[in-house]
């Protein structure tokens, strides 16, 4: 989910740090219980939507573009739309400031890059769900105790059935190079989690995020160049990834600092844990992905593994 994942520039709590909230105003909201969360959650749910039909988008416009082409115009448009809107300073900064985004800037554009490569291969669904296991084990290795263990097992189980259910087209047909970039993503999201902590004490309000999106964008430009070439700049190819800017990184962004005003931290990051079964649902709905009651399993035990995780360390945090 990453949540960014396609969470590419989401800067949300996760499962490695549930408590993690972005520098945001409170409200009277905040506090409340019962019916006044259903509006904030709603808003969660309708960001990882977001996401992941932006994902879908995506996918369709791959044969044109090519996943690097995608990558490339996704990043540079969110880039633009970020740094108007955020008009971050670029002076007054140490040489550890400039590496810290610089370095959140290429977890970002490794985790997409990777993730789209992967989508390009394998379905959404299991794409997603491996993926979520970056920041899984994140979660354990942060927590250092035994239930981590629990929760890890559980992913593993779902990993297993992920890799031996061999029908159709779920798992067990998975293109191998496809899961690899899949798990190579799920590492570069583990490293976007860090960076996004860091850059987030070193910058004010969302300005890391624009200038590592920049730097993200600047370099994931010649691998796009190279792929698709004069393809993007095709109008109808040009348009379509500005709308997987603004439905993978835009609107969900904006939807989430909406939700996290008046939705404790934790509640977010376990509503994140749900964007392997949304993206599932996504990859059926648009691109006709089905699954088999095996592949909704693997998918239910990541997803049950990444809340029990978020669970263990806000109780931790709470001790």
């Amino acid at each position: 989910m990453p949540a960014t994942s396609p969470k590419s520039d989401r800067a949300a709590p996760t499962a490695a740090d549930p408590t993690a909230t972005p520098a945001l105003p409170t409200t009277a909201g905040s506090s409340r219980l019962g019916s006044s969360r259903f509006g904030p959650v709603a808003l969660v749910i309708a960001a990882g939507i977001s996401v992941q039909f932006g994902a879908a988008l995506a996918v369709m416009i791959m044969p044109g573009a090519g996943a690097a082409g995608v990558v490339t115009l996704r990043l540079a448009a969110a880039a633009l739309v970020l740094l108007l809107l955020c008009r971050p300073k670029v002076r007054g900064y140490s040489r550890a400031d400039w590496g810290t985004v610089v370095a959140f800037g290429v977890a970002m554009a490794g985790m997409n890059g990777l993730f789209y490569q992967s989508i390009d291969r394998i379905p959404l669904g299991p794409a997603v769900t491996l993926e979520v296991l970056g920041p899984l084990v994140l979660s354990v290795v942060v927590s250092r105790r035994l239930v981590s263990l629990l929760w890890a097992g559980l992913a593993l189980g779902g990993v297993v059935l992920l890799a031996g259910h061999g029908g159709g087209s779920g798992f067990g047909g998975l293109d191998l190079l496809g899961a690899a970039f899949a798990l190579g993503a799920g590492a570069m999201w583990a490293a976007y989690i860090v960076f996004s902590a860091r850059t987030g004490r070193r910058f004010p309000q969302a300005d890391g995020l624009a200038l590592a999106m920049a730097v993200a964008a600047v370099l994931s430009l010649p691998l796009g160049v190279i792929e698709a070439g004069s393809a993007l700049l095709v109008p109808s190819t040009l348009a379509l990834g500005l709308g997987v800017a603004v439905l993978s990184s835009v609107l969900p962004y904006t939807l989430e600092l909406l939700a996290l005003r008046r939705l404790p931290a934790p509640t977010f990051a376990i509503l994140m844990s749900l964007e392997p079964a949304i993206a599932a649902t996504a990859g059926f709905l648009i691109l006709n992905q089905a699954m088999s009651a095996i592949d909704a399993l693997a998918i239910a035990l990541v997803i049950a593994a990444s809340m029990g995780a978020v669970r263990s360390q806000t109780r931790r945090a709470a001790a």
